[in-house]
């Protein structure tokens, strides 16, 4: 398949993982840990963001989620153009200031260049 061409965007990684016992919560850690390593920002508890700045860098650090996913993870990926995650519609209640400091994750220092 043929990707067209884009100048940046985003993969989001949305996952549910067991959290019951204390070694399922050392594995979603870990998971998590992974995650940002890798150069995720977190959107929401289990939502995060990747910047990619070609449909092969996407590739990349979805077959990366592939091999690290927990075994009774459940992980969806999805990916969007940066005209897209602009445009998304961020709604914030009125208290969730007091409990939060992000309200949207910033584009990474190193890539505002582009």
């Amino acid at each position: 398949m043929k990707w067209s061409s884009f100048k940046m965007g985003w993969i989001l990684a949305m996952f549910d993982l067991p959290v019951v016992t204390k070694e399922e919560r050392k594995v979603a850690t870990g998971f998590r840990k992974f995650l940002l390593d890798d150069g995720y920002v977190m959107v929401n508890f289990s939502v995060y963001a990747r910047p990619c700045m070609n449909w092969e860098q996407m590739r990349k650090h979805a077959k990366r989620l592939q091999t690290t996913v927990p075994r009774s993870g459940n992980v969806r990926t999805i990916f969007i153009t940066d005209k897209q995650w602009k445009d998304a519609l961020v709604v914030i209640g009125k208290d969730y200031e007091d409990d939060h400091t992000q309200k949207s994750p910033k584009m990474p220092q190193q890539l505002e260049f582009w």
